[in-house]
């Protein structure tokens, strides 16, 4: 069984997936993660705004965007209740009001959009007993409407059209081959360093929640298994250097004065195995 992973944890994975979501509009859009709305430690989860108001994203939850778009997002740990909604809303006010001269964000450049993987039953009725109403636009898009003036969403993952939004889909403990296997087919075409950065975030997060998916997948599939390699390369060479970098600095103790460790410690992985070498310590 999965253990419990902290929001902290997921929230990497969530800024890689919305941004490989909106890939093909990266030139129109800025993505701000936890946007700070005061000197005080209040934040959104992410903020995206549009470059050029007058582009159009063809995209079914981006399809609602304006120039400004406030992003909440749930992990599969967290619950989702009408107070989150309003406290989302909120932010989106917030963030109006705290602009740099009176009325520099109109009210009607904003939109909220709330994401999770799994669908808050409670919260649907909750915002129909205030009087809401809520409709499934495409599979897993769900407006709001009723409560407030802001467009608002919200986003089930898990639901999501796999063949448009797979990165989003990965978001969860519950992950199928299918997914992963799509996802590392898409991701392994990324030739940009942004893009495959926001890949490796992603599939972190998502081997984390799912690794019994992900071992099960390697043990069958060679060449998805190293297609798994070459996109997470990056991170699975920093770990060895770590880890090699921690060994030979432990067999180094051994030699060198204790004033030295820390920093032996600090050095590249060529230069410690250089003079582990002229030690006579040999490094795997």
């Amino acid at each position: 069984m999965v253990g419990k992973i902290a929001k902290d944890h997921w929230h990497p994975g969530f800024l890689g997936a919305i941004e490989i979501e909106f890939i093909g509009y990266k030139d129109n859009l800025i993505f701000d993660d936890e946007h700070e709305l005061s000197r005080e430690p209040l934040k959104m989860d992410l903020l995206i705004i549009k470059k050029n108001k007058g582009a159009v994203i063809q995209n079914q939850i981006g399809e609602i965007f304006r120039e400004h778009n406030v992003f909440e997002y749930k992990s599969p740990e967290d619950g989702l209740t009408i107070d989150d909604y309003y406290k989302t809303v909120g932010y989106a006010y917030l963030y109006k009001g705290l602009g740099k001269t009176v009325n520099e964000i109109p009210s009607s450049e904003l939109t909220v959009t709330l994401v999770r993987d799994v669908k808050p039953v409670a919260f649907f009725k909750e915002v129909e007993l205030a009087g809401g109403n809520i409709e499934e636009k495409y599979p897993g898009v769900y407006r709001i409407s009723g409560l407030v003036n802001i467009p608002t969403q919200f986003v089930l993952t898990k639901s999501l059209d796999r063949k448009l939004h797979i990165s989003l889909r990965l978001l969860t403990k519950h992950l199928t081959e299918e997914d992963a296997a799509r996802f590392i087919e898409m991701a392994s075409k990324f030739t940009e360093p942004g893009d495959r950065h926001n890949a490796d975030a992603l599939l972190q997060v998502s081997i984390s929640a799912n690794k019994e998916v992900y071992e099960n997948m390697k043990r069958r599939d060679p060449l998805m298994c190293q297609a798994l390699k070459e996109l997470m390369k990056d991170e699975i060479m920093e770990e060895r250097q770590d880890e090699r970098r921690r060994v030979a600095t432990d067999m180094l103790k051994e030699n060198m004065p204790l004033s030295m460790i820390e920093k032996i410690s600090k050095l590249p992985e060529e230069t410690i195995r250089s003079l582990a070498k002229s030690l006579g310590i040999v490094l795997l």
